[in-house]
């Protein structure tokens, strides 16, 4: 018996990475608009103010780089104009699998449905999925960027599995995120398997209960054979 009926994965952080360093996109920021450069990439993200908006990137990241600039004492710098230069500097189609994705993601296709959800825009991710070479990988795809909700709502999942005509109850969903991914599933009622993204995370849940927990997807063959011989 198939292990899972459907096997979901996320995109970012999941099975792939993008291979531009915080470097080169914060100091393209400052290049693109012609603003002498102050603090580093790490301001930024700690100023970030929760997951991006894909419908408006450039109001979040023009919040967050009002919030750097404060602590230097800049308040007068144009931050719209840094948001426009970060967006023009990030290469969506800079990307690489995290490892063991492929074989991942090759593993599920033999055994079950597979889908695609992910909360960015189609926009933004098909570039990615093309670039990758698995624009054609999945048997669903939801860009849940481009939905009135988005992870970890249960909807985008939901909306997966209407279009496998397949059950939670007899699937799972692969992420890195434990708010989104291991949250939204296990709330739209799949199981989850946490996998970090940083291999240095130190692999306690917390508050989160994800079903499985992978030091990489190197483990994935295993959830899928422990769970054939469970289900047998």
């Amino acid at each position: 018996m198939a292990p899972f009926d459907a096997i979901l994965f996320d995109l970012d952080g999941t099975l792939c990475t993008n291979d531009q360093c915080g470097e080169t996109i914060y100091n393209g920021a400052f290049a693109a608009a012609d603003i002498e450069r102050f603090g580093d990439p790490a301001d930024l993200w700690a100023a970030l103010d929760g997951p991006p908006d894909p419908d408006n990137p450039e109001a979040h990241l023009t919040a967050s780089f009002e919030r750097v600039a404060a602590q230097y004492g800049r308040e007068s710098v144009d931050a719209t104009a840094l948001a426009r230069g970060f967006l023009e500097t990030v290469d969506h189609t800079a990307v690489s699998f995290l490892p063991g994705a492929k074989a991942a993601l090759s593993a599920a296709r033999a055994r079950s449905h597979v889908g695609l959800v992910t909360n960015g825009p189609e926009r933004r991710q098909s570039v990615k999925l093309d670039a990758l070479g698995i624009d054609d990988a999945f048997d669903v795809v939801v860009f849940a960027g481009d939905m009135p909700r988005r992870k970890p709502h249960p909807d985008p999942f939901d909306r997966a599995l209407d279009a496998l005509d397949v059950g939670p109850a007899v699937s799972l969903y692969v992420g890195n995120s434990l708010e989104f991914d291991v949250g939204g599933a296990q709330r739209a009622g799949l199981d989850a398997a946490w996998c970090p993204d940083d291999t240095g995370t130190d692999l306690d849940p917390g508050a989160y209960t994800p079903e499985y927990v992978l030091q990489s997807l190197h483990e994935f063959t295993d959830i899928l054979d422990t769970h054939s011989d469970v289900r047998r």
